[in-house]
């Protein structure tokens, strides 16, 4: 890795506070280019490439089946090292300067009904055991503090505060948020917290939800456990914990939550990553207005 790249790397953890995921994610990305631009044009550096040498690359991309979502996030992060060489006077004009990333369609997250919510939530009623506790709570806390996946798995103990009916998170950038629990949801923090204390063996300790084993969680075990218990009352084709977070919003904004409140229980930056869950809310205010109107009465 030459001087700039390691610079980069720095950059991303230590300014931009990155996870090492992401981190790992766009030096990756990077290294294709390189790979390519040494293969295709014989150039050790690409500090110096141009246009035309990354256009190359995109249709390369293309041709190999790479969906337009992968390409375009791969730019992103060539984007971002000569954004930062820009920043470095390393170089004076981004190659990308006039690029346009590639169409992708636009996919729209159905959010689970409140009848189908009610429907998972009536069949754990009363759960005995610990993985019975466990998988009631998981599901609880995706609808009622709209916590994202990686957000849930690496929830700390240290971090949950049952008397003030609280838990901090870790998200996106390593921003940490503080969220409010409903009294029954923290009902049930007690009754997992009993049924954990049982368990033997515990490897991960510092980590609040673990499997039978005393581990982690990990990110297949959270897609299965959502896909089993939501397989029984949806016909939807994705259930996942994203929709089941997309579900807290655009439950909260069908009954009437604001888009500024939403935003900060989501950890979100901008008020445009939240509107994305303002389509179903929008259909219920519609309903409303045409019943209501008294224009639409005659």
């Amino acid at each position: 890795m030459d001087n700039n790249l390691q610079s980069f790397r720095d950059y991303l953890q230590l300014e931009k506070k990155y996870s090492p995921h992401t981190v790992s994610a766009y030096l990756n990305d990077i290294s294709f280019f390189e790979s390519f631009n040494k293969n295709q044009f014989d150039q050790e550096n690409i500090d110096q490439a141009n246009y035309s040498q990354i256009r190359a690359w995109i249709v390369s991309l293309v041709d190999d089946n790479v969906s337009n979502v992968s390409v375009n996030r791969k730019i992103q992060s060539l984007k971002a090292y000569y954004k930062f060489l820009l920043k470095t006077k390393q170089i004076e004009v981004s190659p990308l300067l006039k690029h346009k990333a590639l169409k992708t369609p636009k996919t729209l997250q159905i959010p689970f009904s409140e009848k189908e919510m009610v429907g998972v939530l009536d069949q754990m009623q009363n759960p005995v055991g610990f993985e019975a506790t466990r998988d009631k709570l998981i599901i609880d806390l995706f609808y009622t503090a709209g916590i994202r996946r990686t957000e849930l798995i690496h929830l700390k103990v240290a971090n949950v505060n049952v008397s003030n009916n609280t838990i901090k998170v870790l998200g996106k950038r390593n921003k940490e948020r503080i969220l409010p629990l409903l009294p029954i949801v923290s009902r049930q923090l007690i009754m997992y917290f009993d049924e954990r204390a049982h368990l033997e063996n515990v490897t991960d300790m510092d980590f609040f939800f673990l499997t039978k084993k005393g581990l982690k969680l990990n990110d297949s075990f959270v897609y299965r456990l959502i896909n089993t218990y939501f397989s029984t009352v949806s016909e939807k084709v994705k259930k996942s914990p994203h929709v089941l977070r997309h579900t807290f919003a655009t439950h909260l904004l069908n009954n009437g939550a604001d888009l500024n409140s939403v935003k900060e229980l989501l950890g979100h930056s901008s008020l445009a990553s939240t509107q994305i869950y303002t389509h179903s809310s929008l259909s219920e205010l519609k309903k409303v207005y045409e019943e209501a109107h008294p224009r639409n009465q005659k």
